[in-house]
């Protein structure tokens, strides 16, 4: 990954250690570079639905925060952003190991950013795809 303005990186990294549904999610940060981040999650019981499987919305919610904190490193340290809309296609099933979701911007716009976010198993085996929109909020 690219370099990034070491003032979007501190701000990412703070702003990651306050989002409280990561930490109960157990999400962990990646690697960072300009338009593109990482997110990590361990597979653990909690995050399964009664088939065994990993639920879908755990799955979401590692994509839309590699996403978010791609988005950060485009955006100045006073903008925000949110999630306008985010389509995932589910490829394999996730039953045990690590997730790694790795989300880069495809295009960044004055207000509106689009994001292709893939995920892979421990394996590096793809396991599910996005594309997602964030929008600049005032």
């Amino acid at each position: 990954m690219s370099e990034i303005d070491p003032a979007k990186l501190q701000r990412a990294r703070e702003a990651f250690a306050s989002v409280a549904y990561a930490k109960f999610l157990g999400l962990q940060l990646g690697e960072f570079g300009n338009g593109e981040a990482s997110t990590y999650l361990d597979v653990r019981d909690e995050l399964k639905q009664n088939q065994g499987v990993v639920h879908g919305g755990a799955v979401a919610s590692l994509i839309d925060t590699a996403s978010a904190f791609a988005v950060l490193t485009q955006i100045e340290v006073h903008e925000r952003v949110t999630t306008t809309d985010l389509t995932i296609h589910y490829l394999r099933p996730i039953t045990e190991g690590r997730m790694a979701a790795t989300a880069r911007i495809v295009r960044g716009g004055r207000r509106l950013f689009v994001l292709s976010v893939e995920v892979r198993n421990d394996r590096n085996v793809l396991v599910a795809t996005a594309v997602t929109t964030y929008i600049k909020i005032p």
